[in-house]
């Protein structure tokens, strides 16, 4: 029996990163098909945050990185880089990237969705420019004009619009969320056996596909 998984996540966040990880354990141990969904952190056109506060979330995000990598190497495995001036990447592009890999293949989607993970957070590539973006899609395969073609198609973005419309009109106010048969969600980087409870209940109630 197996258990849909929709997933928000942004790259530029640690504990989708995190998440993540958990989610590849997961599909060792549980029976379960994954679903990718975009969320902006900080979407395509907000404006910026005056100077105060910006420099209040940087100083926040500086002082609590330890205790973020410490969890992400201790409960994940993962071990997690940031850029030194602590900057949040616009993602959107990247977000796009990957509606284009999934409609050419679920499998290369679900590589790329990764790749652009590890690019970010284990390699500090920047994740919002397209060149890097069309190097991790050669990296699973795909056409690299292709790419390059689809990254301004319209239907794409509004794609990613309508992903973040969803989860507004649905009460996710942050990431990562993961939403298990339609009807449970499990908030923020939770270890592995919390997740396969979700599934093993979504099993029991038989919210299978």
């Amino acid at each position: 029996m197996t258990v849909a998984v929709m997933r928000f996540s942004d790259y530029v966040c640690p504990w989708c990163a995190m998440g993540e990880a958990a989610l590849a354990q997961l599909q060792v141990s549980r029976n379960v098909e994954l679903e990718i969904r975009a969320y902006e952190l900080r979407p395509a056109g907000t404006p910026p945050l005056p100077p105060a506060q910006e420099a209040a979330f940087r100083r926040h995000v500086r002082d609590g990185w330890p205790r973020v990598q410490r969890l992400a190497l201790e409960r994940f495995g993962l071990e997690l880089n940031r850029p030194e001036d602590g900057s949040l990447t616009p993602t959107r592009l990247a977000h796009i990237a990957t509606k284009y890999v999934l409609s050419q293949s679920a499998a290369q989607g679900e590589a790329f969705h990764r790749a652009v993970f590890r690019a970010h957070w284990q390699e500090l590539r920047d994740i919002s420019a397209v060149d890097v973006l069309a190097d991790l899609a050669r990296g699973v395969g795909l056409d690299e004009a292709a790419f390059r073609a689809a990254l301004d198609d319209p239907n794409l973005n509004a794609a990613v619009k309508d992903d973040e419309a969803w989860a507004n009109a649905n009460g996710l106010s942050g990431v990562p969320a993961f939403i298990l048969g339609e009807r449970y969600l499990v908030s923020g980087a939770q270890p592995l056996s919390v997740l396969e409870q979700a599934v093993d209940r979504c099993q029991a109630e038989g919210l299978t596909i």
